[in-house]
């Protein structure tokens, strides 16, 4: 009996280098439904909704209504940002599963961490994401600087969880940023360094 041998078992091989052989795993119709369904649950309701309208009250009617509610959401300022913030955490949410995948983020079998909520913050938005077997908090420290640049942010900070398979991502976009505002009070660990600020700054803000 000829028996396979299981190279990435072999301890001799280092972390990277077993990651770098293995090809991230595409997700299945379900995942990939899972991940886009902020997308999906819009574009099904703006479609149900046009087509409702259309049928109650006619096409100029709901043309109509249609502008008026895009005009509100452009130059009302609290219905703007509530938009931009939701935006940003659906596309922090993908760019985060981009930075894993480029970062070597993932198990054996090419499956990058799970995303289980992202929500916004002050600074940006704050990801909590389940670590596979394979992967850990350490994964996401030595390769903040891919993460950052991945997530479009000036910064990541990583959060470990008093449980180990979770670790916290805080994608900073705007400082100032409070390193101890993570979950139960961690502290990030190797929290940017932002520069501190110049005399007469204080009067400027």
């Amino acid at each position: 009996m000829k028996l396979v041998p299981h190279w990435h078992r072999d301890t001799r091989m280092t972390t990277d280098l077993r990651r770098a052989l293995i090809i991230v795993a595409p997700p299945n119709p379900v995942v990939a439904a899972w991940r886009w369904r902020y997308e999906i649950v819009l574009l099904a309701a703006l479609a149900a909704s046009l087509t409702l309208a259309i049928i109650s009250i006619g096409v100029w009617p709901t043309i109509g209504a249609l502008t008026v509610t895009t005009l509100t959401v452009l130059f009302w300022p609290p219905a703007r940002q509530l938009v931009v913030d939701r935006a940003w955490c659906i596309i922090t949410t993908h760019r985060v599963r981009v930075g894993c995948a480029e970062a070597m983020i993932y198990s054996s079998r090419g499956k990058i961490p799970i995303i289980v909520w992202t929500s916004h913050q002050p600074f940006g938005e704050r990801v909590l994401l389940w670590c596979r077997a394979g992967t850990s908090v350490d994964d996401f420290v030595t390769t903040r600087a891919i993460l950052t640049s991945a997530c479009w942010a000036q910064d990541v900070a990583v959060l470990p969880d008093t449980r180990p398979h979770l670790v916290t991502l805080d994608v900073i976009r705007r400082p100032p940023y409070n390193h101890t505002s993570g979950p139960a009070g961690n502290r990030a660990t190797d929290p940017p360094n932002w520069p501190s600020p110049r005399p007469g700054d204080e009067e400027r803000t």
